[in-house]
């Protein structure tokens, strides 16, 4: 009797997404690709940095699908041309990822899907602290195009790459600003009190503050029909990061409303990633 060959799994991405220290994966990843390796129908390859970033395509190891994502230093045209060449069935597909470098093409993309988005207005500077006649800065507002935004309000770099994300508070709550940022250490934000004016050296989005209670949603994607969708303290709260005793941010299980889990699934269908996570 003829043994079926495996499904080979290429995965190609960068090592920071995968890899926790010395282990090829980190203990979630790893449990993902042990589960599926034991069925006995797949081979999973790690294609590493040195493959992506140093060989030609022509020299990665061939597969029948691929799991590729950006992140930072991601060479994406290459990985479009390695798909080009061998033709693997994308998980996520590659073309549609360059729309999540800008902010203002994945809300373009969401208002064209009919995803409900913040009321927003953008600030394109050409050069920085480039005077703009559609933009107005009071003290306890900005006009953008004759769109007036109360404070607080958020202000978020046009490049989604930079995740350095303001909020502006009124004078009214003793003013200041606080900045939020990837985690660093247990800090996942910063109050500084005595700013007061925008950022004026680049182009930015600005769009009312939301409040969430004081907890953030991530959803995350496994194709348009399973959403799964966990909570976490909001880095505006304090900036202090919560972690269980393995170190770990402490998240917990949320149910979607019937509203919610159709908006997880637009937003999987709008940006063609099946295995996908947005905050909601």
């Amino acid at each position: 009797m003829a043994v079926a060959e495996k499904i080979k799994i290429g995965v190609c991405v960068m090592e920071k997404k995968v890899k926790c220290d010395s282990e090829v994966f980190s203990a979630p990843m790893g449990q993902i690709f042990d589960r599926l390796q034991a069925f006995g129908e797949f081979e999973v390859i790690h294609f590493g940095d040195k493959v992506i970033l140093e060989e030609p395509i022509e020299s990665w190891p061939v597969c029948d699908c691929l799991i590729a994502f950006y992140s930072s230093g991601y060479p994406l045209l290459k990985a479009e041309a390695y798909a080009a060449l061998r033709k693997p069935f994308l998980v996520n597909e590659l073309e549609p990822q360059y729309l999540l470098h800008d902010r203002r093409k994945v809300y373009e993309r969401l208002e064209m899907f009919g995803i409900p988005v913040p009321r927003y207005a953008l600030v394109i500077r050409e050069v920085p602290y480039q005077q703009l006649d559609c933009f107005i800065e009071e003290e306890d507002f900005v006009e953008v195009h004759g769109m007036r935004f109360w404070k607080p309000f958020v202000e978020k770099p046009v490049d989604a790459d930079n995740h350095s994300i303001m909020i502006y508070y009124p004078s009214s709550a003793g003013g200041g600003m606080k900045e939020l940022f990837r985690k660093v250490g247990n800090r996942s934000s910063e109050f500084h009190p005595e700013v007061r004016r925008v950022r004026r050296e680049g182009s930015y989005i600005y769009e009312e503050f939301m409040p969430t209670g004081g907890t953030d949603v991530k959803v995350y994607t496994v194709g348009p029909e399973y959403a799964h969708a966990e909570a976490r303290k909001s880095p505006v709260v304090d900036g202090v990061v919560m972690r269980n005793p393995d170190g770990k941010e402490v998240r917990y299980p949320v149910l979607l409303t019937p509203a919610e889990k159709e908006m997880a699934r637009e937003v999987c269908i709008a940006f063609r990633q099946a295995v996908c996570g947005f905050d909601l």
